[in-house]
C-alpha cells in the first residue's frame, strides 16, 4: 500500500512512495523523506518510505531519555516524587528550555513533564544526570545500551536533549521501534504523552504536539527540530481497540509535519491491522551509510519566508489536512511547579544569554507557543 500524504515534503519533492515491503523506486539522501506507521497491537508495518536512512532524531531523543527513566522507576531505583536538580550544566544547555536557575528542584514526575510537554533541554540534561548518578556520560551509555537492547540498530546517543552533535543519529524504522516499546513495557506512564500543556505558577505551556486534542484519538508521542533534521514527528493514536503510532522525519514546517502525521495515523487506523511485516522483519533498504543533513534546504532565507507563510495574522499555523480540528475546549494546563527555586527571566530576543557559554548555540529557532485554536 503506498503512502497517501496530502500535504508533505516528500509530495513536494516529487519522492516515490514504497509499498508495505519495502520496494524504493528511488532511494537517495538528499531526496528523502523517511515515513513508517505501524500497528501497536500487532506490530506490523502499514507502510513505510526511507526507513533505513540515517537522521538526526533532534528531541525525538527525549523519548529514549523517557524510556530510561521509566526503566529506573519501574526497577524501583527511583520514584516519581525523586528530587531532581538543575545543575550548572543542565542550565547551560540552550533553548528550548525552562529557564530554572542552577539550585532549582522538582519532582522527577514534575521534570519528565516538562522535558515532554515543552521539550525542555535543560530538563534532559537534569533528569539525565538524576538517573545517571550524577554523570551525564553514564546515563548517554544508558542509552546507547537499552538502544542495543531494543535492536535499534542504526541509533547512536551522545547527548540526552537532541541538540546538534556528530555522532546522534537513528532511523525512522529504529524510533518506531523505541515508540512501540515505550507503548507495551510502561503502560502506566502513556499520559506523559498526551497532557495539553504545563502551568510552572509563573507561566503556561502549550504541548508542541498540535495533534492533542486536534486528532481524533490522538495521545502522544514527541516533535522534535535542529537545521539538519528538518521538522520531525512522533504520532500516535488511538480509537476503539485499534491503536497506531507514526514516524516523520524532515517536513519542511511545523505545520507540514502535523499535517504529514495526521494523514499518516488516519491511514493506519483505517487500514487492517494485519497488514505488513512485523516491523522486527522489515528488511534494510536504501542508503544507510551516511547521515541525512537538511540545513541548508531547511535553514536559509527562502526556506524561512515559506514557513512564515503557514502562520495567520495572530501567528498561529496553518494546517491543511482533513484529519485536524479545532480543539473543542479550553486546554488543560497541569501544575509542575517546582518545589525549591524557579523561572529566570530568559534573554531578550538577540540579546546575550547568561545560560549559554559563549559560542555555544543551538540551530533550534523557537517555535511559537501554540494557542487554542
Amino acid at each position: 500500500m503506498p503512502l497517501s500524504m496530502l500535504r508533505s515534503a516528500a509530495a513536494r519533492r516529487l519522492v516515490s512512495a514504497v509499498t508495505v515491503f519495502g520496494v524504493l523506486a528511488t532511494a537517495t539522501a538528499a531526496s528523502a523523506n523517511p515515513r513508517i506507521i505501524v500497528d501497536v497491537k500487532t506490530g506490523r508495518v502499514i507502510a513505510h518510505q526511507d526507513a533505513f536512512i540515517k537522521w538526526y532524531p533532534a528531541s525525538l531523543t527525549k523519548l529514549m531519555t523517557a524510556y530510561v527513566a521509566f526503566d529506573a522507576l519501574k526497577s524501583g531505583r527511583l520514584n516519581l516524587n525523586s528530587t531532581v536538580t538543575v545543575s550548572q550544566k543542565a542550565a547551560n544547555q540552550p533553548p528550548s528550555k525552562m529557564f530554572f536557575s542552577v539550585g532549582t528542584t522538582m519532582t522527577l514526575d514534575n521534570a519528565l513533564k516538562m522535558m515532554l510537554v515543552k521539550s525542555a533541554n535543560d530538563m534532559a540534561f537534569a533528569v539525565g544526570e538524576t538517573v545517571g548518578g550524577g554523570s551525564i556520560e553514564q546515563f548517554v551509555n544508558m542509552m546507547n545500551a537499552e538502544a542495543a537492547k531494543l535492536g535499534m540498530t542504526s541509533t547512536h546517543y551522545i547527548n540526552p536533549n537532541g541538540l546538534p552533535g556528530k555522532g546522534q543519529y537513528s532511523t525512522a524504522r529504529d524510533l518506531a521501534v523505541l515508540t512501540l516499546r515505550l507503548k507495551r513495557d510502561f503502560p502506566e506512564y502513556q499520559g506523559y504523552f498526551s497532557l495539553e500543556g504545563i502551568d510552572t505558577g509563573k507561566k503556561q505551556y502549550s504541548n508542541y504536539n498540535t495533534l492533542i486534542g486536534r486528532f481524533d484519538g490522538a495521545d502522544g508521542m514527541k516533535t522534535g527540530f535542529i537545521c539538519a533534521s528538518g521538522f520531525n514527528q512522533i504520532g500516535s493514536a488511538t480509537r476503539g481497540d485499534r491503536q497506531v503510532i507514526s514516524v516523520v522525519l524532515g517536513s519542511d514546517s511545523l505545520a507540514g509535519r502535523a499535517d504529514d502525521t495526521a494523514n499518516l495515523l488516519q491511514q493506519g487506523l483505517t487500514s487492517s491491522p494485519n497488514e505488513g511485516v512485523p516491523l522486527a522483519s522489515l528488511p534494510a533498504y536504501g542508503n544507510t551509510a551516511e547521515v541525512n543533513d537538511v540545513s541548508a534546504e531547511i535553514c536559509n532565507p527562502k526556506a524561512a519566508k515559506v514557513r512564515s507563510e503557514t502562520r495567520d495574522d495572530a501567528g498561529r499555523t496553518i494546517q491543511h489536512s482533513p484529519y485536524i480540528h479545532k480543539m473543542d475546549h479550553e486546554p488543560q494546563f497541569t501544575s509542575v511547579m517546582p518545589i525549591t527555586g524557579g523561572e529566570i527571566e530568559p534573554p531578550v530576543k538577540g540579546a546575550k544569554n547568561a545560560n549559554v557559554k559563549p559560542g555555544q548555540t543551538a540551530n533550534v529557532p523557537l517555535p511559537s507557543p501554540r494557542p487554542s485554536l
